[in-house]
C-alpha cells in the first residue's frame, strides 16, 4: 500500500470515527424525537452541581434539553442561582450559556408563586429565556388570571402532582381545577414516580388525563411503601414499559423531563441504563 491509499484509508477512518460519535451522542436523543418527545432532564436530577456542570452531564447522555429549577447556582463564572427575577443582563449570561453547550431550556419549575405580580414576572422570565413551559402548583382560584397570562405570552402552566398530602397529588383534583381555566395551555406535569409514592397506578392516571398532559417527569420508585430510593427505569414498580407505551397511544407531543433523584453526586450510570431502556420501548412501536 503506497503512502497516498495509505492517507485515504487514514481519512475514511477519522470521518468514520467521527460520524460514529456524533451518532451515539445523539442515540438518546433521535429515538425520542421521532415521537416528538423532547426528552431531557429535569436539572434537580444534579442538585449536587451548578446548572453549567449540568449542562455538561446532559451533553454527555447526548440529550438536548434541560428543565431548570429555581435556586440552582448558575456556575460558568456567573454569579448567583436560575432565578426567575435575575435581571436582563444576567439572563442573557444564561441564554450564551445554554447556546455555548447546544442545550435548550424548554421548561422551568416547580415554582411557588404568592402574587398575581410574581405570576407576571415568571412569565416574562419564561418569554425572555424562549420556555415552552412553567412546572407550577398554582392555586385553583387563580386558574383564571393565569390562563390570561398563559395565552398572552404563549406559555403553558405544566401543574405538577407532588406526593399526596399535596393538593393535585390525584389526577381527579386536576381535572376539576382545570375547569376553571380559560386557556387551553394549561395542563398536567403528570410525575409518574409521584403517583407511586401517592399509590396511584401512574398508568391509570395517565388514561385520566388524556389530552391534557403537557410535560411529564419520569421516574421509576422501588417500593410505593418505602418511596424514598428510585431507580432504574424497568427495575421498579412502576410499569414503565406501559407508561411509555400509554404517552405512544395518547399521541403525547412534548417535553419529557428525567428526574433521577437518587445518588444525585453519581448517578450517571442509571440514567444511561434508563434511556437505554427507553430506546428498546420505542424500537417496538
Amino acid at each position: 500500500m503506497n503512502y497516498s491509499q495509505s492517507q485515504t484509508k487514514s481519512k475514511i477512518f477519522i470521518l468514520f470515527s467521527i460520524f460514529l460519535c456524533l451518532s451515539l451522542s445523539s442515540f438518546g436523543q433521535s429515538k425520542a424525537q421521532t415521537l416528538g418527545w423532547k426528552l431531557g432532564v429535569q436539572a434537580w436530577t444534579f442538585r449536587n452541581f451548578s446548572f453549567s456542570e449540568t449542562l455538561d452531564k446532559i451533553n454527555q447522555l447526548g440529550l438536548h434539553y434541560v428543565e431548570g429549577y429555581p435556586g440552582q447556582k448558575i456556575g460558568a463564572g456567573i454569579e448567583g442561582g436560575l432565578d426567575f427575577n435575575m435581571s436582563p443582563e444576567k439572563r442573557k449570561l444564561v441564554l450564551d450559556l445554554l447556546h455555548k453547550k447546544r442545550i435548550r431550556l424548554v421548561s422551568y419549575g416547580v415554582v411557588n408563586i404568592k402574587s398575581r405580580e410574581e405570576w407576571e414576572q415568571v412569565f416574562q422570565f419564561g418569554k425572555a429565556m424562549g420556555l415552552e413551559n412553567i412546572v407550577a402548583e398554582p392555586k385553583p382560584e387563580d386558574l383564571g388570571y393565569i390562563s390570561l397570562l398563559c395565552d398572552k405570552y404563549k406559555i403553558n402552566i405544566a401543574i405538577h402532582n407532588h406526593p399526596q398530602p399535596s393538593h393535585y397529588w390525584h389526577p381527579d383534583t386536576l381535572l376539576t381545577a382545570l375547569k376553571l381555566a380559560t386557556s387551553t395551555r394549561i395542563g398536567s406535569c403528570s410525575d409518574v414516580g409521584h403517583w407511586r409514592r401517592s399509590g396511584l397506578n401512574a398508568v391509570e392516571s395517565l388514561k385520566k388525563l388524556q389530552g391534557h398532559i403537557i410535560q411529564v417527569h419520569l421516574k421509576d420508585v422501588i417500593d410505593a411503601k418505602d418511596p424514598s430510593e428510585e431507580t432504574i427505569w424497568g427495575k421498579g414498580g412502576n410499569d414503565m414499559k406501559a407508561v411509555f407505551t400509554e404517552l405512544n397511544h395518547q399521541h403525547f407531543k412534548g417535553v419529557m423531563s428525567i428526574e433521577y433523584e437518587s445518588n444525585p453526586a453519581d448517578n450517571m450510570s442509571e440514567i444511561k441504563q434508563s434511556i437505554a431502556f427507553l430506546n428498546t420501548i420505542i424500537e417496538k412501536f
